[in-house]
């Protein structure tokens, strides 16, 4: 038994240049891309001589959309056409596509290989999922289209604290928004002393005061959560 090794043979002529399409397509006919091994090299030199022509004429000529790789041949084929008709009528409009590219399209020679920029498609095609439907404005956006009221610019969630001298956080962990809740220190409130007969809590109201704040806010977004699924 005896193995055989198929070699790869690429003939394009390399010089300090990037290579042009006429050149490529020289050694693309001259067979460069062929995949030949020594038990057939023969018959690959003979076949060589038999090779269909690059150059294609026809009545009516071609059109192209090269961004998507599209040529269009509007000359009409026979009615008793047989299968070696229409393989030789794909074949013709395969080599003037491959034609239209080397000839118009900018080549490039890189590190990675030889690279041929396609220009932006012009024939548009059908969309693979329909457009998706508009989602229904909440109640807020609502009220605010009738008043007219605009939203408001939105400038981080980080504010300058000057008596630290650093950037800290709106809300959340150590935010602005539990300013005074750690403090060891505070004042007294006198007012509501004399009114209750006790001191008030600052640190305490505060932060009773904030989660008040936010499940309130919560209640009402769960309430045009609501609102929205019934008017969808």
């Amino acid at each position: 038994m005896t193995d055989t090794v198929m070699t790869e043979t690429i003939t394009i002529e390399t010089t300090n240049s990037p290579p042009t399409a006429i050149k490529l397509a020289d050694s693309i006919e001259a067979g460069a891309m062929d995949v030949t091994s020594p038990n057939v090299a023969a018959s690959t030199a003979e076949s060589s001589s038999s090779r269909l022509p690059i150059t294609v004429n026809k009545p009516i000529p071609y059109t192209f959309d090269l961004g998507n790789l599209l040529a269009n041949d509007p000359n009409p084929l026979p009615r008793d056409a047989d299968e070696e008709t229409l393989a030789s009528t794909a074949r013709d409009a395969a080599q003037v596509l491959i034609n239209q590219l080397l000839t118009t399209c900018e080549i490039k020679s890189t590190s990675d290989g030889v690279l041929l920029s396609l220009p932006p498609h012009s024939t548009p095609l059908p969309r693979e999922k329909p457009i998706p439907a508009e989602k229904p404005p909440t109640k807020w956006e609502i009220f605010a289209k009738k008043k007219g009221i605009k939203d408001k610019k939105r400038d981080g969630k980080m504010v300058y604290d000057e008596a630290s001298g650093e950037w800290v956080p709106k809300w959340g962990y150590k935010g602005r928004n539990k300013e005074g809740e750690g403090e060891w220190l505070v004042e007294v409130d006198e007012k509501k002393e004399r009114e209750t007969g006790e001191p008030g809590d600052s640190r305490s109201e505060n932060r009773r005061e904030r989660k008040e704040r936010a499940r309130r806010n919560e209640r009402k977004q769960r309430a045009n959560e609501r609102n929205a699924r019934k008017n969808g």
